[in-house]
Parts: structure tokens; C-alpha cells; sequence
């Protein structure tokens, strides 16, 4: 009796340490309406589904109990819908329509989404760039001039990229905003890589951050890649890069 009454106090107790979230939604997208949502995070290298619910008349709500705070995804079945959204306690809400999605509610969300909101303005005037040498060719303008103008603007473009990115983890690395976007930063990548960028990130990190499970295991393999690519490493082994995106 006594071992049971210990159990059940410890589970007690651990349901009274876990928070409770609510996730409201509402679309206008009709390909939606009638699906079956699912919010899924990374556990051990593996994607798992975290909750779901059905888009009923453009509405859907997740609720549950969460001890940590997690970064997910929004999925439709198995497709995507790339959205990432902290799920922590308190009412966050969630829009989608055709021209945007947004979710706000609670304080990580919303500095999310202006971060993302920002680097996608950033990605605008990039694109907006195709559209300007159109425009100049027109106009006359000589070629060469239109190519050195328009790489000075890319540039510059890309620099404000770089310090966007780099100042946003470097503010979060001790909560789950700052290993999230170095994971998608680096998602985009073949293979683990030591860009510049990358170690600036891991010369300012914390230890919180470095200790991360996918920061930690990515910057591992990526400096085992470069030391054996400058010829640091005597490695036979027959092993080529993309056997680490694993780490992903």
C-alpha cells in the first residue's frame, strides 16, 4: 500500500509541475477546413507527433499539458506547413490565410515571428533585385553598371541577413528560440559546414546552447569533416559527408 500511495503522489505531483497550453486557431485557406492538424517537434532525432486536432469550419484548438517548453511544427498529415510555434503556457493563437500566418499570444511567439516577418522582408528586396535589372535593361542602362550596382545592393542585402540571424540566437541561446533557428539555418545545408557565420554563433555561445543536443552534435561533426578535409585527420574509414545529416 505504501508503494502505491508514493506513486501515486509522485504522479501527482508531477502532473502539478506541468503547465497547461491552449492553441487556438482559425483559417480562411478551404484546403484546410476538414484536415487533420498535428503539431510535431524533433526527440531524439526522431520527428514526433506532440498533439493534433481537426480544422473544423476553419477552426482547431490544441491543449495539453507540457513540463518544458518546446519549439513544434505545424503539420497537415505528414505535409509541412511551415510554421514553427513555441508551445508554452498561456492562450496562443494561431492565423492562416493565403497571403500570411502568424501566431502571437505569448512572448517567444511574437518575437518568432518578428524575427521571421523581417528576414522574409529581407528576402523580398533580394527577389525585388531580378526585377530591377529588368527594369534598368529598359531604361538603357549600360550592363556592366546594372551588375556592379546590383551586387553592391545583394550585398549589402546579405550582410543585414547575416547580422539578423546571428544577432537573434545569439539573444536566445538559453531558450528554445536560439538552437531552433540555428537548426533551420543549417537544415538548409548538404552536410554539417563551419561557416563564418557559424563560428561567430560558437565563439559567443553558452554553455546552455552548446550543450544543446542538436547544436552540440552538429558543431562536433561538422570541425570532424573540416579537420579531416585539411588533411588533420588520418581517417580510412570510407565515410563520405552525407552520412552526417543524420544529425538533423
Amino acid at each position: 500500500m505504501k508503494k502505491i500511495f508514493y506513486a501515486l503522489l509522485t504522479a501527482v505531483t508531477f502532473v502539478s509541475c506541468a503547465e497547461s497550453y491552449t492553441i487556438q486557431g482559425s483559417t480562411s485557406v478551404s484546403a484546410l477546413d476538414g484536415s487533420k492538424l498535428y503539431l510535431k517537434t524533433m526527440v531524439n532525432d526522431e520527428l514526433k507527433n506532440l498533439d493534433s486536432c481537426d480544422v473544423v469550419h476553419g477552426k482547431f484548438k490544441f491543449t495539453g499539458l507540457l513540463d518544458t517548453i518546446k519549439l513544434a511544427n505545424l503539420y497537415m498529415d505528414d505535409e509541412p506547413l511551415m510554421m514553427p510555434v513555441v508551445v508554452e503556457a498561456g492562450n496562443i493563437e494561431i492565423h492562416i490565410d493565403n497571403t500570411s500566418r502568424t501566431v502571437t499570444g505569448s512572448p517567444l511567439n511574437e518575437k518568432l515571428y518578428e524575427f521571421m516577418k523581417r528576414h522574409d522582408q529581407l528576402n523580398n528586396e533580394l527577389n525585388e533585385l531580378s526585377h530591377k535589372q529588368s527594369q534598368m535593361l529598359l531604361e538603357g542602362v549600360e550592363e556592366e553598371l546594372i551588375n556592379r550596382k546590383l551586387a553592391a545592393e545583394a550585398n549589402r542585402i546579405a550582410m543585414q541577413e547575416d547580422s539578423l540571424v546571428t544577432n537573434f540566437i545569439v539573444d536566445n541561446f538559453d531558450n528554445v528560440l536560439g538552437p531552433g533557428v540555428f537548426m533551420m539555418v543549417t537544415g538548409s545545408y548538404q552536410y554539417p559546414i563551419l561557416t563564418p557565420q557559424i563560428e561567430d554563433i560558437m565563439s559567443k555561445a553558452t554553455k546552455k546552447f552548446k550543450a544543446d543536443p542538436y547544436v552540440k552534435q552538429y558543431y562536433q561533426i561538422a570541425n570532424e569533416i573540416q579537420a579531416r578535409q585539411n588533411g588533420l585527420v588520418d581517417d580510412t574509414r570510407d565515410e563520405t559527408p552525407d552520412s552526417t545529416r543524420n544529425a538533423r
